[in-house]
């Protein structure tokens, strides 16, 4: 019996090759997995995505009220609730496009490519319809605030997904952050974009009424009232004008978005079987150490600029007296924080994040001071502006840089939890908009307490020095809060090594794994 066995496994061993006996027989040995390089190609395309949320926004952001009031001839009731509930459903549709991502399934495009091509159409039919003025003017604030919340929606389903694509186009920490540098240039030269395109064709049919708005009210409600329907119809015209050209950028960042990046899944990821819920991965998110006190520490400093942002023109107008060089100062920011961007990953790849974080945030500080202190002065208002670039662009690249570390060190900690990226990066943008509701907020409250007049072409002393705290002190305050909570952000760079080679580890553990499986099955099917 023993010998019949011992002859059948000699001939069904003659059946084989001989390389397959030899590396069932030999231990599998592995291979030096290859470090993931990413092309500037690669870089570029990622990078160009950003851009349309940026541009976009931009322009919402800096004419939608002028819009709603001088050439759609809105109510300023009904254009404050569609300004104000636009952006609280804004806020609002971050976590829940990030529950909806968080059950997608993988497709041949991936799990987050789907929604950012399909979003991109109807986003831009909204978005243009926005900038249109239709005919029958009682519903005119529902058809606003109906598109304009629609429109969010969409580049809501459009930005989350592409954050959270950061976390797939590489597995190698340094190229995600390189990515990340890229992607911030880009979406700095957005908002600039989005301000010079939006600013130089509608102010080619401004009228001198919105600039010219002081205490003579009357004068200028009568040149309203005599503009002929011409002018009106070339201001409408030029708003969308604009808006095409801004839609027609939006298409083009996501067509080289689409077909300049593939998105990658995690090995270890593709063993898993089903995802987890949305609301036992949120429990696990929320509950992970470090990212709350990320979001804490960049929660405060967000707050800080956003004071700063959303009080500027005033600032520049009223309290420094330069009401014709808001532009212009803007876009100093916005090309010194374009510049410096490149400068800042350098910095935090050879000194590390969190250097960089106290380092960059903190920079403002002495400006900021400097700001509460000086007589109005243009050349020292530009230096201050210039410098304020610097400190922004290093608000803009680290969160974005950070979040992905903290994410590694969720998966080390819980392995088997995985589809929780959109959780991470949506909830995010949430807390980031909430602080810009806050400090929208703060600002008007405080001027209405003030004694802010509309359309003055001077303000009470008392309205001056509020703007003057609005723009100095309080971000100071905050900026100093927000450092304080960084010193309790737990990954240093030695952490963030550590976890990196743990990672690989894990992922090679994986592909090995992986690897026998398929070397079984072979083996199986040819015996």
């Amino acid at each position: 019996m023993a010998k019949g066995e011992g002859s059948e496994s000699g001939s069904a061993a003659g059946l084989l090759p001989t390389g397959i006996l030899q590396a069932a027989e030999r231990p599998a040995q592995k291979e030096p997995k290859k470090k993931q390089q990413l092309s500037i190609c690669n870089k570029l395309c990622y990078a160009v995505g950003g851009a349309p949320y940026q541009v976009t926004g931009c322009a919402l952001g800096f004419f939608l009220q002028i819009y709603l009031l001088d050439v759609a001839q809105v109510d300023p009731f009904s254009a404050s609730i569609i300004l104000f509930v636009g952006r609280a459903w804004d806020a609002f549709t971050d976590p829940l496009v990030g529950f909806c991502i968080s059950k997608s399934s993988w497709t041949r495009l991936g799990r987050l490519m789907p929604w950012i091509i399909f979003s991109t159409p109807l986003a831009v039919i909204a978005y243009f319809l926005i900038w249109f003025v239709p005919d029958f003017p009682q519903g005119q604030a529902l058809w606003y605030l109906l598109f304009y919340c629609l429109f969010e929606t969409l580049v809501t389903c459009f930005h989350v997904p592409y954050s959270a694509l950061t976390m797939f186009i590489s597995t190698e920490q340094s190229e995600r952050d390189s990515a990340t540098a890229y992607r911030m240039t880009v979406e700095v030269l957005g908002t600039v974009l989005g301000t010079a395109i939006q600013g130089q064709i509608v102010g080619q049919a401004d009228t001198p009424c919105l600039q010219d708005s002081n205490g003579s009210a009357l004068a200028s409600e009568g040149t309203n009232h005599t503009q002929s329907a011409t002018s009106l119809k070339e201001t409408q015209n030029a708003y969308l004008l604009a808006a095409g050209v801004i839609a027609s950028i939006y298409v083009v960042c996501a067509v080289i978005l689409t077909l300049g990046v593939r998105e990658q899944r995690e090995p270890y990821e593709t063993q898993q079987a089903e995802p987890m819920s949305f609301f036992r991965g949120l429990r696990l998110v929320m509950s992970h150490g470090p990212y709350v006190k990320l979001i804490a520490g960049f929660l405060f400093t967000s707050l800080a600029f956003m004071l700063v942002e959303g009080n500027f023109a005033l600032f520049c107008t009223y309290t420094l007296g330069f009401r014709n060089e808001f532009q212009n100062l803007l876009l100093a920011i916005m090309l010194s924080a374009t510049f410096t961007i490149p400068i800042w990953q350098w910095f935090l790849t050879r000194f590390g994040k969190k250097t960089a974080v106290y380092i960059g945030i903190s920079s403002a500080v002495p400006f900021l001071i400097l700001v509460a202190f000086m007589e109005s002065n243009l050349v020292i208002t530009y230096v201050v502006a210039v410098a304020a670039g610097i400190s922004v662009a290093a608000a803009f690249l680290l969160p974005w840089s950070m979040l992905p570390d903290v994410i590694d060190d969720f998966h080390l900690k819980q392995p088997q939890s995985h589809g929780t990226e959109p959780i991470f990066f949506s909830f995010y943008v949430f807390f980031t908009k909430f602080a810009s509701g806050v400090s929208l907020g703060i600002s008007t409250l405080s001027l209405d307490f003030a004694g802010y007049q509309t359309r003055g072409c001077s303000q009470p002393a008392r309205v001056k020095f509020t703007l003057k705290m609005l723009v100095t002190i309080a971000p100071i305050v905050l900026i100093l809060l927000g450092l304080l909570l960084f010193k309790l952000y737990p990954i240093d760079e030695e952490k963030r090594r550590q976890n990196k080679k743990d990672l690989q580890a894990l992922r090679e553990e994986a592909s090995s794994s992986g690897c026998s499986d398929t070397d079984s099955t072979e083996l199986a099917r040819i015996l």
